[in-house]
């Protein structure tokens, strides 16, 4: 008996070690992303410094060639505006057939929504013009980037689904670094297509994130809350 209550408190302990380096993590992240964005908007506004945007820009130009140039091509669509609708709408309507996972569709769709708006929000208030080299015809203005913002918010969502519903970790740790590495890759497609500065992908990974972590904290609460209600009602029912 009193090796199981051992067992128990040692297991209990543990989960209570993760929970808290996951927590403080989380804050370290949240904290240095807000950081970021500010540093990112401090050097281009204020300090008007554009040695990291023409040393992305070169770094890229040493990579162009036509193979490169069509693989960021088919990169680049996976942050983009049509895919990130369809494809939240899609995963939206996929968790949506499972109930235990049903607030996920409230998840991803509030997410998907209130980040678009909020890039739009800060596009038009820096209003800073995208640069003249770019590859593509694009609308709009260029900071903070929109592929690196919102496509960083819908992918660094499925990391958080993955980190918390994949039970193996060597196959949560894989998914997930692969998932980063895709979120690197579109953000780097768009300084290699010179259609948005390093500065812009940088500011756009950093508010992205910020604001994923959160409306996850915040979601999380009001599920919890209305997870509550509902125990209460089945309570007086009974």
């Amino acid at each position: 008996m009193e090796d199981r209550v051992e067992q128990s408190g040692k297991k209990t302990g543990a989960f209570l070690a993760v929970v808290s380096l996951q927590m403080v993590v989380a804050w370290l992240v949240f904290i240095g992303s807000a950081l970021l964005f500010f540093w990112m908007a401090t050097v281009v506004f204020v300090e008007q410094e554009k040695k990291l945007d023409q040393a992305a820009f070169a770094f890229a130009a040493d990579l162009t060639d036509p193979e490169t140039t069509d693989a960021m091509y088919f990169i680049t669509f996976f942050g983009s505006k049509n895919f990130l609708i369809f494809g939240s709408l899609g995963l939206a309507l996929f968790f949506l057939v499972f109930e235990k996972w049903r607030f996920y569709s409230l998840k991803i769709i509030a997410i998907s929504a209130t980040t678009t708006l909020f890039n739009q929000t800060m596009k038009f208030l820096f209003g800073r013009p995208r640069p003249e080299t770019a590859f593509l015809e694009q609308g709009g203005n260029s900071f903070p980037s929109g592929h690196a913002m919102i496509g960083g918010a819908f992918w660094g969502l499925l990391v958080y689904l993955v980190w918390t519903n994949v039970r193996p970790r060597w196959l949560r740790w894989v998914l997930c670094a692969l998932l980063a590495l895709w979120i690197f890759l579109i953000g780097f497609s768009r300084v290699y297509l010179n259609v948005h500065y390093a500065s812009d992908v940088l500011a756009g990974w950093a508010a992205g994130i910020f604001w994923l972590i959160l409306a996850i904290y915040l979601l999380n609460r009001l599920q919890r809350r209305l997870g509550r209600k509902v125990e209460k009602q089945v309570e007086q029912e009974v």
